[in-house]
Formats: structure tokens, C-alpha cells, sequence
């Protein structure tokens, strides 16, 4: 029997970049829970509070409109939460643009909001995978991760729904090594599942860092995308620092010198983070870059 289609329609009263908005959940170009279609929609899948559901997210300039489409047993959940999900109680407005850098960037992408999608344990588990490794080696995990544990995305068998912490917490250790993630990560994440309904109900800070494996700049990643934070600050990002130093202040600097250039757009220092790297100006790469590892092979 066809999964059935509930859509819905939304007007957003400010200028909107849908897929800049929706980015930083992609987890690579091979995510199987997020996907960009040529027609432009962007499609997710998620675990919701009411069981797995797909939200495919399709923006109409000429309309004015975002046309919304979901599938599943959260489709109504998801549909009620795009609003938010497309930063609807964000402010972007509040920002004041002190450096040329960040005032060239915030001018350049009007659209850009930064929204919020309500699944703490979602944004946990990639957060974790990302720990001290590149890029490529959390991607990989993920993905096998997904496509091994994760169900067929409803109204998009094609996608894989991010397994619920049920069942992180039971995934043997065999399935974590061939995923390439070591046993650090694998552990911190088991534990966070066993306490997930905790999570959902509250995310501050100090909640997440009191989990084993959950330091300062995972608990920013999270509350980034869970939470909509503009102001959490990835504290302890391999390459983070230097960007900021040298697009604010012509120089590389570290955490505390980061600290210290974003204090003026407290209440804004993840927005204004995230305009510097969208700006495309990177300073001059000179030391060792983090090697691509394969936990596989141990």
C-alpha cells in the first residue's frame, strides 16, 4: 500500500536560502539521511518523537513560498516544525556587523537562517563521529552506520531513517569496527543513548558536557542544529581558529584568541563563525593536515 503524502505550505516573511539554511545537517555528499534532488528539494529523514518520517522541502522564489511534503508515522510532526526548522525564531537582524569580513558575507547571503530541528540525539551521534577525525572518516561511518541499522526512509526507500537510541545502544562492536569508528566514540555514543529521553527534554551545556565523551565543542555542534544556537562557538575545532584569526585580524590565533575576537558578537558567535566560512577566505595552509584514517584495518 503507497505511504501516504501529507504537504502543507509556508510563507516566510523574510528573504530565505532554503539549502544554505538546511547545509549544516548534511553530513557528507553521500548522506543517506539528506539528500538535494535536481529539482532543487531538499529531502530529510528523521527519527521524530512519533516514529520515522521524510520532509521534502521544495522553495519557491517566485511564489514566495516553501511547499512542504511529508511521508511517515512524523510526517505531521515534521511538517509542523518547518517553520523552525528554516530559522523562524531566529534573529539575524539582531547582528551588527562590526569586521568587513563578516559585513561582505552577512550581505551576500540575506538567506541564510539558522533553524532549529528539535532531535538532540540526531545531532549527538554525527557530532560524535566527528570527533578529532576529518571529515571523510566521520562521513564514512555514518553511512555504513545508517545503512546498516537505519530503516527505509517512508516515501523515499532510496534514504535510510537514523536508527532511535534503542538501538545505537545495542550495536555490537563488530559493526562499530567495520564502520571505522574506534571504540571511544562508540562508547560515548551507547552511553548517550541510554539517556536520549533526558536529552530531547533538556540540552543546555552543562546537560550535555556531563556525559562522558561530550566536551565543549560537541555540545556547540549539537545545540547548533538541535537548538538553533547562533551563539554556540565549536570551541577545539582543528581549523576554526585560524579562519576567524585571519579573516578578523590578519593573523592565526588560538581558541582563547578566537575567544576573544568573537566577543563582540556575543549572542552571534556561531552566525558570525559560520559567515567566515562561507566567506571562501582561508588562510595560507602551511602545517600538517589531519591524515584519513581506517579503523577498519585494526
Amino acid at each position: 500500500m503507497p505511504i501516504a503524502e501529507l504537504t502543507r505550505e509556508w510563507r516566510p516573511p523574510w528573504r530565505l536560502d532554503v539549502r544554505l539554511t538546511l547545509s549544516p545537517h548534511r553530513r557528507g555528499s553521500r548522506d543517506p539521511a539528506f539528500r538535494v534532488t535536481p529539482d532543487g528539494a531538499v529531502w530529510r529523514a528523521v527519527m521524530t518523537p512519533d516514529g520515522p518520517g521524510t520532509l521534502r522541502l521544495l522553495h519557491r522564489p517566485d511564489r514566495g513560498t516553501v511547499e512542504a511534503a511529508a511521508w511517515g508515522q512524523g510526517a505531521d510532526w515534521l511538517l509542523d516544525g518547518v517553520p523552525a526548522l528554516l530559522g523562524a525564531e531566529d534573529d539575524p537582524g539582531s547582528l551588527t556587523p562590526l569586521d568587513r569580513a563578516v559585513r561582505v558575507s552577512f550581505a551576500r547571503r540575506p538567506g541564510l537562517r539558522i533553524g532549529r530541528t528539535g532531535r538532540v540525539f540526531e545531532a549527538l551521534v554525527p557530532a560524535v563521529l566527528e570527533q578529532k577525525v576529518v571529515g571523510l572518516e566521520a562521513f564514512r561511518a555514518w553511512r555504513h552506520l545508517l545503512w546498516r541499522f537505519g530503516d527505509p526512509a517512508p516515501g523515499a526507500p532510496e534514504m535510510r531513517v537514523p536508527p532511535p537510541p534503542a538501538v545505537w545502544a545495542s550495536i555490537p562492536s563488530w559493526e562499530w569496527h567495520r564502520s571505522g569508528a574506534e571504540a571511544v566514540r562508540a562508547r560515548t555514543i551507547m552511553n548517550a543513548a541510554r539517556v536520549a529521553a533526558r536529552l530531547e527534554e533538556d540540552a543546555a551545556d552543562e546537560r550535555l558536557r556531563s556525559l562522558p565523551g561530550i566536551g565543549v565543542w560537541s555540545s556547540a555542534e549539537i545545540r547548533q542544529r538541535a537548538l538553533g544556537d547562533p551563539d554556540a562557538v565549536s570551541v577545539g575545532d582543528y581549523h576554526l581558529p585560524a579562519l576567524v584569526g585571519w579573516t578578523l585580524a590578519g593573523r592565526k590565533v588560538d581558541d582563547a584568541g578566537m575567544l576573544e575576537l568573537l566577543e563582540p558578537y556575543a549572542g552571534h558567535r556561531y552566525r558570525v563563525t559560520r559567515l567566515l566560512e562561507l566567506s571562501g577566505d582561508r588562510p595560507p595552509r602551511r602545517g600538517p593536515r589531519m591524515p584519513v584514517r581506517d579503523y577498519r584495518s585494526f
